[in-house]
């Protein structure tokens, strides 16, 4: 009797709580289009956005530069003459120039500046928070701000930066004011308003770094200058190479500085090719020459970065083939 009632037991218990049975396979269906849907809907956002703000100005700057446009008046084809009469304008060399320099400057000093700090902070033991949140905060101060509180800061007759060399008894300079320094000062300014992200990222990349490297190599009785060389750069070296090309391309479009800090001056000395364009557009009133100059640029990075691209990507197969 007690064996009957055992085996009962399962019979009922199953009968008391049948399995669910499986939805039926259009249910199945319509849900998974349901959740294709939702995602489409989100991606076709992001491409509308992209299409109205980025994609359709810039083919508009494409076709503009081919023709003469004046705001309330029909466009008129003109061919290459925009393009043209850009390459005759006398501050045409001088703003390339200056870019290109601004460039290589930037990339001595603000290039290597955040890659020593991340290595700083990585090593910290106490207030990382704290110090972290130091670096970041220009990151955080609107460019325009940014921009004034350094033109301030270089004022040749009561700015800080005068004051501070006057109280260790060192020449002062004219910084902004100087055709010779201008720059230079300018690209101070972008370091330090823009290094905070940079910084991040580079420490973001030292921490995933294994620790038995780093172990391995003080074992094989490295310094720290051998461990950053043969361990450190080797692991970051991706991260690097494309931070690289950001900043590269953001230094070629440099404007916040050079308009907000000198003007363009002094003597031409900071023109760059964004502010030409600016000038071009906004106080020439020629919008095919500033478009045709926006043209150059976009061909010129477009070129760039397909060899840069190119060169790292046939440096990296070879590294580990």
């Amino acid at each position: 009797m007690t064996t009957k009632t055992a085996e009962r037991r399962p019979a009922r218990a199953t009968a008391a709580h049948p399995r669910p049975a499986p939805p039926p396979a259009g249910t199945v269906r319509r849900r998974r289009l349901a959740e294709q849907a939702r995602a489409y809907a989100f991606l076709l956002g992001g491409l509308v956005c992209f299409a109205l703000f980025s994609w359709y100005p810039a083919i508009r700057a494409v076709v503009i530069a081919f023709q003469k446009y004046t705001p309330g008046n029909p466009p008129e084809w003109v061919g290459t003459a925009n393009f043209t009469r850009v390459l005759h304008d006398p501050e045409f060399g001088a703003a390339w120039r200056n870019t290109l320099t601004f460039t290589v400057l930037a990339l001595l000093i603000g290039f290597a500046v955040p890659f020593l700090l991340a290595l700083v902070l990585n090593e910290l033991r106490h207030a990382k928070a704290f110090f972290r949140v130091v670096v970041y905060l220009p990151v955080m101060i609107p460019p325009v701000v940014s921009a004034l509180l350094w033109k301030w800061f270089y004022d040749p007759g009561a700015g800080l930066a005068n004051e501070a060399l006057r109280a260790v008894h060192l020449p002062t300079s004219q910084w902004t004011n100087g055709a010779d320094t201008a720059l230079v000062s300018l690209v101070l300014v972008a370091t330090w308003a823009n290094m905070g992200g940079t910084v991040l990222i580079y420490l973001a990349a030292l921490q995933s770094i294994p620790g038995e490297l780093y172990e391995a190599a003080e074992l094989d009785g490295a310094n720290l200058l051998q461990r950053v060389r043969h361990v450190t750069v080797p692991q970051t070296r991706f991260v690097i190479l494309m931070l690289m090309l950001l900043q590269i391309i953001a230094t070629m479009q440099v404007f916040t500085e050079p308009f907000v800090i000198t003007g363009g001056g002094p003597e031409n000395a900071t023109v760059t090719v964004l502010y030409l364009i600016y000038k071009y557009a906004f106080l020439y009133n020629d919008f095919g020459g500033a478009c045709a100059l926006s043209v150059m640029l976009l061909v010129l990075l477009g070129l760039f970065s397909a060899l840069y691209l190119r060169l790292t990507r046939s440096g990296s197969t070879e590294e580990y083939a």
